[in-house]
């Protein structure tokens, strides 16, 4: 019995094992060695070795892209030619001044910007903010960079951007900001076409909310948004309109959790948990549960909103104890 129990596990740990391994594609993709290879005075990049020079910066060599095939130059290019995009999060000169300490001591700086043509005619870097301003604090004259063709990379920041984590507010703040240069530029697009570039729809809603109140707990607020919030089929431009109206109501029921939560420290207690557990408490949404291939919002957002406030406002604190908050701290804990 007992071998057979020891048998059972270690067909356990082999299969959990199993399960953790990253298994490779079945058949090969992109291509090959010899297709790799692009001359300087390759036709498709001809415009791109124009714009370096233009700017003062040297082509170095060429490549296409082995996944997708697409040009791509390898430059040097004069620090004061490249610009982040408009729409990037803002800068950390704690971060900056890290990064340009690390690359100080190593001696090198091994990883180039990607830059893209700008709306504006100049060169844009859509993941290089914090590179871009840590080779100014170094001094550096020129800074390598990967020159690409496509210009909607930098409508694809969030994919491109990994030098620093983000958080939600960075995030949010980031999509937000991008899709108001793409309204301005193509506003009568659907905001569902935009799907790829703004990550998730709670994003633009809670961008709105961080531009009013840059210290506004949004990550509270996120089951619900994801739950109820989706991308909108109509023109960018309205959708965004839309969201402003969305935007206000939720900070109209942040006064309302203030106030309840406020209310409930005066009655003694006191726990970080406290704010997320009235969220949760008002939250309509909050035991729905999705159905398999389901991507419909759970209620109309709108409905939904109206709900929550009426919530907040009949909230009796008199019916919170601190064993309420114990179990929102325990459930807290275990999801870390």
């Amino acid at each position: 019995m007992a071998a057979r129990r020891k048998t059972a596990t270690r067909a356990r740990a082999v299969k959990s094992r199993a399960r953790g391994k990253l298994a490779p594609a079945r058949a090969s993709r992109g291509l090959a060695a010899a297709e790799v290879a692009l001359a300087l005075d390759a036709p498709e990049i001809a415009s791109l070795v124009a714009d370096v020079r233009q700017a003062g910066g040297t082509p170095l060599g060429a490549y296409r892209d082995p996944l997708g095939g697409r040009p791509l130059l390898l430059a040097s290019l004069p620090l004061a030619a490249v610009q982040p995009t408009p729409f990037q999060r803002d800068l950390s000169p704690t971060h900056t001044k890290r990064l340009a300490a690390k690359i100080d001591e190593a001696a090198a700086f091994l990883d180039p910007l990607i830059v893209v043509r700008g709306a504006d005619g100049g060169l844009w870097t859509p993941n290089g903010r914090h590179r871009l301003a840590a080779g100014k604090v170094l001094g550096l004259r020129q800074i390598t960079a990967l020159v690409s063709p496509d210009d909607a990379l930098a409508y694809r920041i969030l994919a491109l951007n990994t030098e620093k984590a983000h958080n939600l507010k960075d995030k949010s703040l980031e999509v937000i900001r991008m899709a108001r240069a793409l309204a301005k530029s193509d506003g009568t697009r659907r905001e569902s076409s935009f799907a790829a570039e703004f990550e998730a729809p709670e994003l633009l809603t809670l961008g709105l909310i961080y531009e009013t109140n840059p210290r506004f707990g949004g990550g509270a607020y996120s089951p619900f948004l994801k739950k109820v919030d989706r991308f909108a089929d109509r023109p960018l431009a309205t959708s965004l309109r839309e969201r402003q109206a969305v935007a206000a109501r939720l900070l109209g029921i942040e006064a309302d959790v203030k106030r309840i939560v406020t209310a409930l420290t005066a009655r003694g207690l006191k726990s970080p948990y406290l704010r997320n557990y009235v969220i949760a408490r008002i939250n309509p949404v909050r035991f729905h549960k999705a159905k398999k291939g389901d991507t419909g919002p759970a209620m109309p957002i709108a409905q939904a909103l109206v709900r929550m406030a009426a919530a907040a406002k009949r909230f009796d604190t008199t019916k919170v104890s601190s064993a309420d908050l114990a179990w929102v701290a325990a459930g807290a804990e275990s999801a870390e």
